[in-house]
Order: C-alpha cells, then structure tokens, then sequence
C-alpha cells in the first residue's frame, strides 16, 4: 500500500463568510460561521485518505478543546496520528474570511502548531513510508525531514505557503523533488532560490485557471475546470494530494496535473478546508 507521511501545520480554522472582505477602514457583515480542522500537512493528510492512499502527520497541537477536536477530525479521516504531538498551550486558530466569489483572507495565532524541532524527527518513520510531503513550518525541521527521505530514496514534495518570503527554506528546496507553488509565491520562490531550483518538477497553482508544471525535459499546462468557486480555502491542499496520489500510482505529468485540478476544483466547490472529494468522485467528475 502506498503511504505518504506529511509535515507541518495542524489548526483548528474558524470560516467567516462575509458579503465582502473589507478595506482598510471598512466593514462587512458576516452571514455564516463554522469551525473545523485546517492546517496544509493535516489538510493533505485528510485529502489523501479521501483518495484512498494511507497518510501519516507529524505535527502538534495544544492540550486544549481545539486541539481535541482537531485530532477527534484527523482520526476520523484515517489519518495515522503517531507522529502529532499535543503539548501545552493553545492549538493555532486560523480565521478566515471568505466572500461571495470564494476568495478567502486569514487572520490568525500560530500558537504551539511549530513545536515540533529537528530532534523530534524519528528517522525510521520517514524512511518507512513512500512519499514525504512538507509544508510550512520551522525550516530547520522541514530540512531534517527533506535530507533524511532524501538519502533513503523516498521522494518528497515541498509547498512552503505564504511565509515562504519571509523563511529561509534554501536547504529543504534543495532536497526536494517537487515543488509547489501559487503564481505568486513561485515568484517568491525563482527569485529567493533560483539556483536551487534547476532540475525540480515545479508545480504552479493558477487558482481557477488551472495549472502548470515545469521540468528540465519541459513544461507542461492544464487549463482547469469551469466550476462556481464557493470556498477556495483547502483547494491546494486537495490539489498537492491529488497530484501527489497519481503519481504515486505511476500516472504521468499530464495525468497528474489533470486529476489535482479536478480535486482542487470540486474542493473549491464546496465550504470548508477539508471539503477534498472522495476518488470516486474525482472519477465520475472527470468522466463528466
């Protein structure tokens, strides 16, 4: 059985549909608010289990009610839970804002969903599993986890997020396979690490005109799907699974780059961060 072991944030996120994201000085009126687990690792751990691929978390959350209930959701979704670790303190809570056309801005605490450190890594888990996929967190932990999956053969992928500016990620890029990116932050990321980013399969997220990856061999693009976006939190999350889940399962670059924009679409399609669709449904969608 295939397994994926992901690493970064666990959060517990608070959504905020409101009939517009206000401007500096402004105000806009909230029409509906729900909570629920969120973070990317623990977002694309959920996804992958949705698509029927075994997935594992290394993260942390507080020994709070959020904390609780953000494991309580996990478990549920057949996430292993062995690497998490709950100390004490408060889960970070993310809120986001999200209006009519589904674009979403955040507000939140990073409370203790950083606590894990390079010497909390356990090597033998990494080098047990298939595919390591990393997300933002302390970069020194990211580059424990990319060297050690690296020197054992096992591929990783890397979405460093919205702080990617603001971090020093150069040695986790270096160890990665696969890079992804928003059209935005791959700018961030040509100009930060340019270097380092020779030779990797550079995965684009063009939100809802689609996607693109880039490789030494060549580039290839995906135009997406026409879908009403009602909540586009979570989106990329299902995106790097899907992506990541073909092509554990040998699909090629065009297959791969297809079926995560199916996922990302139908994700967006639906409220909540954790709204990936089941295989099932990424098939019949497709076939539709």
């Amino acid at each position: 059985m295939v397994s994926v072991l992901t690493a970064g944030h666990v959060n517990w996120d608070v959504t905020l549909r409101v009939d517009r994201l206000p401007e500096p000085d402004g105000e806009a009126s909230i029409r509906s608010q729900r909570a629920s687990g969120g973070g990317s690792a623990a977002n694309v751990a959920a996804a992958l289990c949705r698509l029927a691929v075994d997935a594992a978390l290394i993260g942390s959350v507080g020994d709070d009610e959020n904390g609780l209930l953000a494991r309580r959701e996990l478990e549920q979704a057949g996430v292993d839970l062995d690497g998490l670790r709950v100390v004490e303190g408060e889960t970070a809570v993310k809120y986001l804002l999200v209006d009519d056309g589904g674009e979403v801005s955040v507000l939140g605490t990073d409370g203790v969903n950083e606590a894990v450190r390079p010497q909390h890594v356990d090597p033998d888990r990494v080098r047990a599993v298939d595919h390591v996929h990393l997300t933002s967190q302390r970069p020194e932990t990211a580059a424990t986890l990319a060297e050690v999956a690296s020197e054992a053969g096992v591929s990783v992928s890397f979405d460093p997020g919205r702080r990617l500016a603001d971090r020093d990620y150069r040695d986790t890029v270096a160890a990665a396979d696969v890079l992804f990116a928003t059209d935005r932050e791959a700018e961030t990321l040509l100009e930060s690490v340019a270097a380092d980013v020779d030779g990797h399969t550079v995965v684009v997220k063009h939100g809802g005109d689609g996607a693109s990856v880039r490789t030494p061999e060549g580039t290839h693009v995906h135009p997406g799907f026409d879908v009403e976006a009602v909540d586009t939190a979570g989106a990329g999350d299902a995106f790097a699974a899907g992506f990541i889940a073909t092509r554990l399962a040998g699909g090629d670059l065009e297959r791969a780059l297809e079926y995560a924009n199916a996922c990302g679409a139908l994700a967006a399609s639906r409220d909540g961060a954790r709204s990936a669709p089941t295989a099932s449904t990424v098939a019949a969608f497709l076939e539709s």
